[in-house]
């Protein structure tokens, strides 16, 4: 398809969504529980033909790293899974219409700050087609239309989940334009959606690798909602329980080295660099990691690689961590402020008041005490789940659910009011 004919339809889809939009702001809440749960079904009674197709998506696959490959593949179990989530979904409080204040002026005027949809969603994203449910799913719930753009690895399995989406729409009567897929891999689409296709497009959000999301970032033209890196931290505190500290370490980093969780630095205190730090890389080691470490960590360690100044700064998305000494929490904040993407940061520590120190202190989106950073996804916040983590200051920050894709209006109330 060339730009000529590719325009008008990028153009009609979003035309199609913002009446889309206009049509579940106004949805009860029934309604769209109705359509998230009926998309459940669907998705369970076309199992075989999603099933279908993903097999002709990971055999056009050969070129993908084992890591991009096990995150294309579908099965009965992660069919089963995308159900469920469409379902707990389902079953959170709408986020549309909560009164978020209410206060009433000297002069009579009653004012309310009410959460309302942010309108239409593009989603862009790789990989993953659970997306497709997952992120169609969050925007219904919250009242948004979405056009989804799938990569192009998985879009014969992004087609058949959107084809029981929409049956989820059909069955509650409303539009179909509210959930759309963009139908081709042409990476112009992409370039169209982020300009706005001409003004129906509200906010953007990329879910995929840093290339991706660099690219948005740079060429959108509209707002954007997204995290570049996870450059994630674990800090072992002088005061933390050994054991404590060796599961959350190993768990951190190996549970799944590829998301945006996953610890990429682990910072542990000089004073138990020799009691604590050794069983947590030994671990780590027998756990097929590979460790890069400073030059305090390589004299208690010997078996890693020299860190280099390189490592503080990259998020691997492998089993590849860089450890470094540090002198006490102070040491570690200034670190984690230096290095970090302000994604996820953890603290192992028996000791509330260096915790408190190391919460308050950090900017983060998220910052935890004594819990894995793996737990740093919207389904663990008891979000249903998530269409990504947001690591900017304005707007939304950590897991992105359905509360975090509303915003508000101010609606006032008077009873004849003019103003002198």
């Amino acid at each position: 398809m060339n730009l000529r004919e590719l325009a008008p339809e990028m153009n009609a889809m979003g035309a199609a969504a913002r009446g889309g939009a206009a049509a579940l702001r106004e949805a009860s809440p029934e309604t769209k529980t109705k359509a998230l749960l009926a998309a459940a079904k669907a998705i369970r009674a076309h199992a075989n033909d999603i099933l279908a197709a993903n097999a002709k998506d990971m055999n056009a696959a050969s070129d993908l790293s084992p890591a991009l490959k096990d995150r294309l593949l579908l099965d009965d179990k992660r069919i089963e899974a995308m159900a469920k989530g469409i379902e707990e979904i389902a079953g959170l409080a709408d986020p549309v219409g909560r009164e978020l204040a209410r206060w009433k002026r000297p002069n009579g005027l009653d004012i309310a700050r009410v959460a309302t949809p942010i309108g239409v969603i593009g989603i862009i994203y790789e990989s993953r087609p659970n997306v497709t449910a997952d992120a169609a799913a969050l925007c219904l719930k919250s009242g948004n239309a979405c056009i989804l753009r799938g990569g192009s690895e998985s879009a014969q399995s992004s087609r058949a989940i959107h084809a029981a989406m929409v049956e989820g729409l059909r069955a509650a009567n409303l539009p179909e334009g509210a959930i759309q897929l963009v139908p081709t891999t042409d990476r112009a689409a992409v370039g169209m959606m982020l300009k706005g296709l001409d003004g129906t497009i509200d906010l953007i959000i990329p879910r995929g690798g840093k290339s991706l999301v660099a690219r948005v970032q740079d060429e959108a033209r509209v707002p954007v909602l997204a995290h570049l890196e996870g450059i994630c931290h674990v800090y072992v505190h002088e005061k933390a329980d050994s054991a404590m500290a060796r599961a959350i370490a190993l768990n951190a980093k190996m549970r799944r080295t590829g998301i945006c969780g996953a610890a990429e630095t682990l910072l542990i205190d000089r004073a138990v660099l020799q009691s604590h730090g050794v069983p947590i890389l030994a671990d780590l080691k027998n756990a097929g990691c590979e460790i890069r470490g400073d030059e305090a960590v390589q004299k208690i360690f010997p078996d890693l690689i020299p860190a280099t100044e390189e490592d503080w700064r990259t998020e691997y998305l492998d089993a590849i961590i860089a450890v470094k000494a540090v002198d006490g929490v102070e040491d570690a904040i200034r670190h984690i402020e230096t290095y970090g993407s302000h994604h996820t940061e953890s603290i192992v520590t028996e000791d509330a008041r260096t915790a408190e120190r190391f919460l308050n202190a950090l900017d983060s989106a998220i910052v935890m005490w004594n819990a894995s950073t793996q737990f740093a996804d919207g389904g663990e916040f008891g979000m249903g789940a998530e269409i990504g983590i947001g690591t900017g200051k304005l707007h939304a920050r950590g897991p992105v659910g359905v509360e975090q894709l509303t915003t508000f209006k101010y609606i006032v109330r008077g009873n004849g009011q003019i103003r002198g």
